[in-house]
């Protein structure tokens, strides 16, 4: 594991190539690709060869045997605002006793299925809205500096930015090729 200190390194070489060089720091994220198992599995591949099967409850024809999508989704938010919130700790010296973020949402089925409301508008597939906890704990840090922190990590934690930026989203769908394998 790292130190905080080779994590404050580490950002600190980054900051400096990225200054001196800004067009750096454009890159192409690793893709995920999602393959079709059969009913509702789905195995999700990384470019790594790290890969992780997704399934849905077996209310909705699935096996409920893995997590599904939505729970992946909260899971990469979580872990991502964790991730950063502690880069940012590490930046600024603070060494940290306890860092939890849990990710909750509320979301209508409903919009899965396809179903309308009485009125006729579709329910929308994705949740409501996001709940996003952190516990953190820094020994001789205050709890105004706690929350600066958290409030920083999550304002340049990636996932976060998305959700509240909503980039524009390109989709491609092609029938006369192969599939990769």
């Amino acid at each position: 594991m790292n130190s905080p200190r080779n994590i404050a390194d580490a950002m600190e070489r980054a900051v400096t190539v990225f200054t001196r060089r800004p067009d750096k720091g454009l890159h192409d994220d690793a893709s995920a690709r999602a393959r079709w198992r059969g009913g509702t599995r789905i195995t999700s591949h990384h470019a790594s060869g790290a890969s992780m099967d997704t399934d849905m409850p077996a209310e909705l024809g699935g096996t409920g045997d893995c997590v599904s999508p939505g729970w992946l989704f909260r899971s990469g938010i979580a872990a991502c605002a964790a991730t950063v919130i502690s880069m940012v700790a590490a930046s600024e010296g603070i060494v940290l006793d306890a860092l939890e973020v849990s990710v909750g949402s509320q979301s209508d089925t409903r919009g899965v299925l396809g179903m309308r409301e009485v009125d006729g508008t579709q329910v929308p597939a994705g949740p409501a809205g996001l709940d996003v906890a952190v516990h953190i704990q820094a020994a001789g840090v205050d709890e105004a500096r706690l929350r600066r922190l958290v409030d920083e990590g999550l304002k340049r934690s990636p996932m976060m930015d998305t959700l509240l930026r909503h980039p524009p989203v390109t989709v491609e769908v092609r029938m006369d090729e192969g599939l990769a394998g």
